[in-house]
């Protein structure tokens, strides 16, 4: 893997970790009980555990496919998150949120399936 892509899912990772423990305070402490809060803590969740995951799995050099799988967890929770905290903040459409949901879901796919692929064509069971 190239140092700018790790560069670059590493810090994004961190700040998606940061900005939900941020916001989820805000949402905690400065939002009334309802829809609102509730869907920026749920954009808060999100962001926070595929944040931590992608700080975590940046520094791993990974297959094209684990690449490609992470690159889906960061499009995701942008497009979910940002969707339904952009509607809480800016009355922003929440249309994003079905597509950020379904690049997450397909990102955790490749990211369990890049093991198999890689330990068939490496002969190691690990795919090291």
């Amino acid at each position: 893997m190239d140092t700018m892509t790790y560069r670059v899912q590493a810090t994004a990772g961190a700040l998606l970790a940061a900005l939900a423990v941020a916001l989820s305070a805000w949402a905690a402490h400065g939002l009334p009980a309802g829809r609102e809060q509730h869907n920026v803590l749920m954009a808060c969740l999100y962001a926070f555990g595929h944040g931590a995951l992608l700080r975590v799995l940046a520094a791993r050099a990974g297959s094209r496919v684990e690449q490609a799988g992470r690159w889906l967890l960061l499009l995701g929770v942008v497009l979910f998150s940002g969707s339904l905290v952009g509607n809480v903040l800016w009355a922003w459409p929440t249309a994003a949120a079905p597509a950020g949901g379904v690049a997450l879901i397909v990102g955790w796919l490749l990211l369990g399936i890049a093991p198999w692929l890689a330990a068939g064509r490496s002969g190691d069971p690990a795919g090291r």
